[in-house]
């Protein structure tokens, strides 16, 4: 079945009210409309890393199904792993700040699972992407003083590459947008080869 493509009419759905994500998706001219996704963050247990990122992504996008019929929806979910460990969003200060002691001089990686439901509500495409992140060895006086910022709640691992967080980013190999919460490169590519978008860049 043909479904019509994204556009001002059309806008894509997108299952979450990240300012980060939203910020991506206007940056690079795709029309959507953001949507809250009411779903249990709760980590699987027993599942690979890049797995937990798209079961997350999946439940967001079918969160928002039964509200945007016949549209074109994307989930995402954005998490942090340091070996095995899995850092979600902190959830006070205290936990911020173990969180940052234990990122300190140190990789990680960012991974991101997005997927797209087609108008239908068939699942079209599910991906991971990972981006490897070295943290610089901040001391507890830049800890605590970035923590009283605000900034690192809601966010996952406890700081934010493009805010204030940058100053503690020693080096990144792989998708920078991955970091912030939206792999740009796949999202675009899934969104052509699915027949979201008829290409990219969008023309008026």
């Amino acid at each position: 079945m043909n479904h019509y493509p994204i556009d001002k009419t059309n806008p894509l759905v997108l299952a979450s009210i990240s300012p980060r994500r939203k910020a991506i998706l206007k940056q690079i001219g795709i029309p959507f409309e953001a949507t809250g996704s009411m779903v249990d963050e709760t980590l699987y247990e027993g599942m690979r890393p890049a797995d937990i990122a798209c079961q997350m992504a999946i439940r967001k996008a079918e969160s928002v199904q039964h509200v945007h019929k016949n549209r074109w929806i994307l989930g995402a979910d954005t998490i942090i792993v340091m070996n095995t460990r899995v850092f979600g969003k902190p959830k006070d200060s205290h936990d911020c700040h173990e969180m940052l002691l234990r990122l300190r001089g140190k990789n990680h990686r960012v991974i991101t699972g997005f997927c797209i439901l087609d108008p239908e509500g068939k699942s079209v495409h599910l991906e991971s992407v990972a981006t490897k992140v070295k943290v610089k060895e901040i001391s507890e006086i830049e800890i605590e003083a970035y923590i009283k910022t605000g900034e690192p709640f809601g966010k996952a691992g406890g700081y934010a590459i493009q805010g204030i967080g940058s100053f503690m980013i020693e080096h990144i190999n792989g998708s920078y947008t991955n970091v912030v919460g939206l792999p740009v490169c796949e999202v675009v590519g899934a969104l052509v080869t699915c027949g979201a978008l008829r290409g990219f860049p969008l023309i008026d």
